[in-house]
């Protein structure tokens, strides 16, 4: 059995819902951090990245300005160098089990978030992430490493979903 497990699927389907349900059950044994929407008047603003410790910062918005942009959305490097890359070395040092919500085309352009993704999965902790549904060169890479599980989150499998993904990391704890 593998020590990471990436569960992919398409922007909606539920797998930040996923990950907060799962760090609901595992508490202070896991590090890392979870994405959420920022929603206002017409839709999608932008996104947020909070760790697991209860930091947060604005990595992408609709009226940021920037070098990077996803679509209409100005990304903020520094805050996923800061908050997303930081939690995930932080994690490692003293949590047995990294969350990383989500590697998608927003994070990604942060290079210490990727370097600390890399590093997470090829460490001894147990890695729980969530991926967005495309076949980005650097995800497929990453998805291809020894010991990393892929599994599909669907509106059909999404509410055993979280059973599964508990009892994985409940058996990839003991193997531990």
């Amino acid at each position: 059995m593998g020590r990471t497990l990436i569960v992919t699927g398409t922007p909606g389907i539920g797998k930040t819902t996923l990950i907060k349900a799962v760090i609901k059950e595992v508490g202070d044994r896991a590090g890392g951090f979870y994405s959420e929407e920022i929603l206002g008047p017409g839709g999608r603003k932008g996104f947020r990245l909070v760790t697991l410790d209860g930091q947060w910062g604005v990595m992408a918005h609709a009226d940021f300005k920037s070098k990077s942009n996803f679509g209409r959305f100005g990304v903020e490097t520094h805050i996923i160098d800061r908050l997303g890359a930081g939690a995930i070395n932080a994690a490692l040092a003293d949590k047995p089990i990294v969350v990383i919500d989500a590697i998608d085309k927003i994070t990604m352009f942060s290079s210490q978030f990727q370097s600390a993704t890399v590093n997470a999965v090829g460490s001894s902790n147990i890695v729980l992430a969530t991926a967005m549904s495309d076949n980005h060169p650097w995800l497929m890479a990453l998805m291809a490493f020894p010991g990393v599980t892929v599994w599909e989150i669907t509106k059909k499998n999404r509410t055993a979903l979280v059973k599964q993904v508990l009892e994985w990391l409940s058996q990839a704890t003991a193997a531990r």
